[in-house]
């Protein structure tokens, strides 16, 4: 690949799986109390018309978040309960470049560029839909798109191929 065209960011890992439902606590019977996932906090925000638990599987650098999101307002936009897997998150190395580089070949981001997510990190998310002049997007999917913190990675460049 030329240098021009070569990517100047890296995707790291699965950071989180959003979930979305009317009920919340439903949600929270079946990954807290069924299958055990530990609830780790809370997220509630009118701007994104989400009520979230936020639990976690695993342990250490290979954490998944798993946010189970019930919205505010299930007639008002965003609807984080549709479709039911809400979005993906991805860890990426240099977030900042890594817009700047999807946006000149032509993927669409939702309205409200790189800011702080419910975890703290850095985020913004890949549209779930293409438009005219942005034709690439997650196909139906939201991508979230986080910046990975410092041990994270520094653990992938260490780890081997």
């Amino acid at each position: 690949m030329s240098p021009v065209l070569r990517r100047p960011f890296h995707v790291l890992g699965v950071a989180q799986i959003a979930v979305g439902g009317l009920d919340r606590r439903a949600l929270e019977s079946l990954w807290g109390d069924c299958l055990g996932l530990q609830a780790q906090g809370h997220f509630r925000s009118a701007a994104e018309n989400v009520d979230e638990a936020i639990f976690s599987v695993g342990r250490g650098l290979g954490r998944v978040e798993v946010d189970l999101m019930q919205p505010l307002d299930p007639s008002a936009r965003p609807a984080v309960h549709t479709p039911a897997l809400n979005h993906v998150g991805l860890w990426i190395d240099d977030l900042r470049a890594a817009v700047c580089w999807l946006v000149l070949r032509g993927v669409r981001f939702t309205p409200g560029g790189i800011r702080s997510g419910a975890g703290g990190h850095q985020v913004c998310f890949v549209h779930p839909r293409p438009s005219r002049y942005f034709p690439l997007s997650g196909q139906g999917v939201l991508l979230e798109l986080i910046q990975a913190p410092a041990e994270l990675i520094a653990a992938y460049h260490a780890a081997p191929p």
